[in-house]
């Protein structure tokens, strides 16, 4: 018994010192990141007449704040959470609230509150929902309340830059397809957890090939079609790229078979080559993306300013508050990423992507981690969707890919985006507790 207790005391210890030097090391980082964006918001002070600049250094300091006490209570909590993830996101939020106060003080100001909203979120998500695996058990019920969402904003909502997804609520407008690719993620996850086995080894032949019975396709591909159908009706098209990328990626985790990622990849480009032709919308993402140059005047504007304001940056850039990023529309949303890049330069750019891809690893190393199917899932799915999105609205920018409108996780204007990725986020960070994921 006597050595018995020991061995327990001993395990009890490791636990606690591993548990301290996780959070260590995010504190380290988090101190960085908070040297960081004082120095952004200190630039802008300088800069900036009259209260203005003091807003934003009030702004900055609030945010640093409000990391550090994220992490303290974790710290007291003994929270196993990934100890890089959230220093990753505060570099990448940081950046986009000193860009923003940059471009216009109203909407950094706004996105500060949104942020502080989003801390809220992501405490209350790594507090109330610590126990993940109960989160198999809902599946139908986030089919539907993910429907419910999708549907509500093709008979109340506003457009805004060509797509129908916003309601507006007098004080604050909201994007319920933000949370519903949460929802997504986890109807995926539990349904693919059930049933991964039929759709891995199949249960039905067709000539050579071992296919699923319907039992285990159809509703899985049902509720897709529905959604796609929606999204093509509010014509969101970045957001059914991205849900569609995150099925056909969370498919092949749960059952290694290319055959599901070569023919979902057909009915892409089958439904795409489709969209060209039916929707006007769609059609002029192409033509403008092909050749903006002729189109200078009225949809090529944006992606040449765009540019323009990346090639103007050279290595270091011009120097925050140095450049004409304003002569982009809607910079603050969908072209933050074309305002850093003239500010602060290729090296400014490549780092943002750099932080990126760091998530994206954190995360699959997070789903490779878990011992619970149902985890690893939803773990892989979150990480897809996040790091899907990054490469669609940056491919955009840069021209690499047809601009779909999406935002840029974190960093773009937009409390619904910010809030629902800050969920992303503690979910993502509660199944690292889970699997006691460390460096």
């Amino acid at each position: 018994m006597n050595s018995v207790g020991h061995k327990r005391s001993g395990q009890l210890f490791s636990t606690f010192a591993s548990i301290s030097r996780n959070r260590m090391v995010e504190r380290k980082l988090l101190f960085l990141t908070g040297v960081y964006t004082l120095i952004g918001m200190l630039v802008l002070f300088l800069a900036m007449p009259g209260s203005t600049g003091l807003i934003a250094l009030e702004a900055g300091l609030a945010a640093v704040a409000g990391f550090f006490l994220v992490h303290i209570y974790w710290h007291f909590t003994g929270f196993r959470g990934d100890c890089l993830l959230l220093p990753l996101t505060a570099v990448l939020t940081a950046t986009g609230l000193v860009f923003l106060f940059r471009l216009n003080p109203a909407y950094g100001m706004r996105q500060s509150i949104w942020l502080l909203v989003a801390l809220v979120a992501l405490l209350l998500t790594t507090r109330l929902l610590k126990d993940f695996r109960f989160l198999d058990d809902y599946k139908y019920i986030y089919a539907l309340v993910g429907l419910i969402a999708l549907v509500l904003p093709i008979f109340f909502g506003k457009e805004e830059g060509g797509a129908k997804s916003w309601l507006d609520f007098g004080l604050f407008q909201f994007q319920p397809s933000e949370f519903v690719k949460i929802l997504v993620v986890l109807f995926l996850a539990s349904f693919l957890d059930e049933n991964k086995e039929a759709l891995a080894a199949g249960t039905r032949s067709v000539g050579w090939l071992n296919i699923p019975s319907p039992q285990e396709w159809v509703p899985l591909v049902a509720m897709w079609g529905v959604s796609l159908l929606l999204l093509v009706f509010q014509r969101d098209l970045g957001t059914a790229l991205i849900y569609f990328g995150t099925f056909l990626a969370m498919v092949y985790v749960a059952t290694s078979r290319i055959f599901y990622a070569v023919f979902g990849m057909g009915l892409f480009l089958t439904g795409a080559s489709a969209s060209y032709f039916l929707f006007d919308h769609v059609r002029t993402r192409v033509e403008t993306w092909i050749n903006p140059w002729p189109l200078i005047d009225t949809t090529g504007y944006q992606i040449i300013q765009s540019i323009f304001a990346i090639g103007s940056g050279g290595v270091t850039g011009t120097g925050l508050g140095q450049g004409f990023p304003t002569l982009i529309p809607a910079v603050h949303t969908d072209f933050i990423f074309a305002a850093i890049c003239e500010e602060m330069g290729l090296a400014g750019g490549v780092s943002i992507i750099l932080l990126f891809m760091i998530f994206v690893y954190r995360g699959m190393k997070v789903a490779l981690k878990t011992k619970d199917d149902f985890a690893s899932l939803a773990a892989a799915g979150l990480t897809a969707i996040l790091g899907l999105q990054a490469f669609i609205i940056l491919a955009g920018v840069t021209k690499m890919l047809p601009l779909t409108g999406v935002t840029l996780p974190y960093m773009s204007y937009g409390g619904s985006s910010l809030v629902a990725n800050f969920i992303l986020l503690g979910l993502l960070l509660n199944i690292s507790h889970e699997a006691g994921s460390r460096l």
